[in-house]
């Protein structure tokens, strides 16, 4: 396990402030011991949840060249057929992913391909599992070239995300599970794929980035 970089300027600023705060409790006289020993305590708790939000775990992989993996820990909450407009143009299985605050905020490629599309949008915060937070909220679109298709995935900031960070670039060829994102604190993933996919997982199931497969494209020859 190991903390990853989007978190290390965020930690440093989040731990100073705490210290700053301790000191400043610590040296006004008026302040018991027993609410100095309280938010320390707080404050420690704190530094820790921060710190266990930007870790990320061995992630192993096992997957075939067809199946498509979860991009991101989380929970399934939707899976439907849709319009996807901005790269499809047509219906596509939407396969939507909630993130707490508490899942692994990194995101690793469903599969491989050229990365065809990518766009990133300034927007608003609604809560992540707001029905409009897939047009109107901040967030990126990657579309990447497969066999079967294009598989078009969303990084979605929630209403405490505020920072959206993307490792790859328009015509990258990404290999399957590499990392390509992170999201900072509660946020969401939406996952589109050709009608032809066979899903396996459904509204409910706990999902495992680079490990869960979400569904299996059919085999083109």
């Amino acid at each position: 396990m190991y903390i990853h970089s989007a978190g290390h300027k965020v930690i440093a600023v989040f731990y100073l402030i705490a210290l700053l705060i301790m000191v400043a409790v610590h040296f006004i006289p008026a302040v018991p011991k027993l609410v100095e020993w309280g938010v320390g305590i707080v404050l420690l708790s704190l530094c820790l949840l921060v710190l266990w939000f930007f870790r990320i775990p061995p992630r192993p992989f096992d997957a075939a060249p067809n199946e498509i993996t979860a991009v991101s820990d989380g929970k399934v909450v939707l899976v439907e057929e849709v319009d996807e407009p901005e790269v499809l143009g047509g219906k596509a299985i939407k396969v939507c992913i909630f993130l707490s605050i508490f899942d692994v905020h990194a995101q690793w490629a469903p599969i491989g391909g050229k990365l065809e599309y990518f766009k990133y949008h300034e927007g608003e915060y609604l809560v992540a599992w707001h029905e409009k937070s897939s047009t109107l909220n901040e967030r990126t679109t990657f579309a990447q070239r497969t066999p079967a298709g294009l598989v078009v995935w969303r990084q979605i900031a929630g209403a405490v995300a505020r920072r959206i960070r993307w490792f790859v670039e328009e015509g990258q060829d990404i290999g399957h599970a590499d990392e390509c994102g992170f999201i900072l604190f509660g946020s969401r993933i939406d996952l589109y794929l050709p009608l032809g996919a066979e899903v396996v997982v459904e509204p409910g199931d706990r999902v495992v980035a680079r490990g869960t497969v979400i569904a299996r494209l059919p085999e083109v020859h």
